[in-house]
């Protein structure tokens, strides 16, 4: 497998260096980014950790971000697509995510009692409504909740695949789609960057092994362009997925041996542990062999995927750059309120890879 490029690594040196001026330093005396963001108004704290409520303009970075994203991509005239963050428990199942994450998982159940049911769950429901805030609530009134044929997304990717299935055969290019989606994690954290409820913008390719290695050698590429252009300090790692139980350890292994998986770190909450802001994945064969899907010559289909954590780059911005968006560095501002165009434009030409 093909690690970074070294015009990649170039872009990532080049870039941090710019941008060493204008970030602000970290002080390990100072609140919590979380703390601050709240205090600000720019996250809602719902009391619940990794639930959020997002302000005004919090939700502008994330639109304009994701229109960069837009730009940043259109060359690659991918098909788009736009899912609930819900999917069919039966495509869930199929696709072994519970194999690997089930405690990352997210099922969604609902009351499907009769009339004396809901006077039972009515009365569990009387029990705890005037308990305290820091006190632990009984679950009675939950036992004639069942699992319904829905559960929550937790990839934006993941609806993809079994719609391509049912497609048939691929085309001789493949096939690239376009997709963003609200994702679940089950994962609560004060860590405002690991979020249970969050955005995922992605770019999916499915075809060939050497069509979907060249897919993801580009993205690694127009990633680092795109986070360079924010103004944010990154690397680029050889990473692994969060493999569940004691057989995990080899899955990651394995994961990490064979260079499936790449991630581009900024620091967010804290300076000494980066977060992963966007990741690109090889999947090999998995998911054609688990959807059956084939190319045009009937050989199993490969895929890969970038994807970009929008709350979590949106973060990174006020992390670096202050959570005054009117004192953002120039360029930054250019790219999200201005003209982004010429910007990613002469970004792309400069990589050579707008093809």
């Amino acid at each position: 497998m093909n690690m970074p490029t070294e015009q990649a690594a170039m872009i990532s040196a080049d870039e941090q260096a710019q941008t060493q001026e204008t970030q602000a330093p970290y002080d390990k005396s100072d609140v919590t980014l979380r703390d601050r963001l709240i205090e600000a108004g720019i996250l809602l704290d719902t009391g619940e950790d990794g639930l959020y409520g997002r302000s005004e303009v919090f939700e502008d970075i994330v639109e304009r971000l994701n229109q960069a994203i837009t730009m940043l991509g259109a060359d690659q005239h991918a098909e788009v697509l736009r899912f609930p963050p819900a999917m069919r428990r039966r495509d869930f199942e199929d696709s072994e995510y519970l194999k690997s994450f089930p405690n990352l998982a997210g099922t969604i159940h609902s009351f499907q009692g009769n009339d004396r049911g809901h006077h039972r769950l009515l009365e569990a429901l009387d029990k705890i409504v005037h308990i305290g805030e820091e006190e632990e609530r009984s679950d009675d009134w939950m036992d004639q909740q069942k699992p319904t044929r829905l559960v929550l997304t937790p990839a934006a990717c993941y609806p993809i695949y079994p719609l391509v299935a049912k497609r048939g055969k691929l085309a001789e290019q493949g096939a690239i789609f376009d997709a963003f989606s609200y994702c679940f994690r089950h994962e609560p954290s004060i860590d405002p960057g690991r979020m249970q409820m969050f955005r995922m913008r992605e770019y999916i390719r499915v075809g060939s092994p050497e069509q979907v290695m060249d897919f993801r050698q580009k993205w690694i590429e127009r990633g680092s362009l795109l986070v360079g252009l924010l103004g944010l300090p990154f690397e680029i790692d050889l990473a692994n997925d969060p493999f569940f139980g004691r057989g995990g350890k080899i899955v990651a292994d394995s994961q990490r041996e064979q260079q499936l998986k790449f991630e581009l770190l900024v620091p967010v909450a804290t300076p000494d542990r980066p977060t992963a802001c966007l990741s690109f994945n090889y999947h090999q064969d998995h998911f054609g062999e688990l959807w059956h899907i084939r190319q045009a010559d009937d050989q199993v289909a490969h895929t890969a995927c970038v994807g970009f954590g929008m709350e979590r780059t949106t973060l990174a911005l006020f992390r670096h750059h202050g959570l005054d968006v009117e004192a953002w560095p120039a360029q930054v501002r250019q790219l999200l309120w201005g003209d982004k165009a010429s910007l990613i434009e002469q970004g792309l030409a400069n990589l050579g890879n707008k093809a």
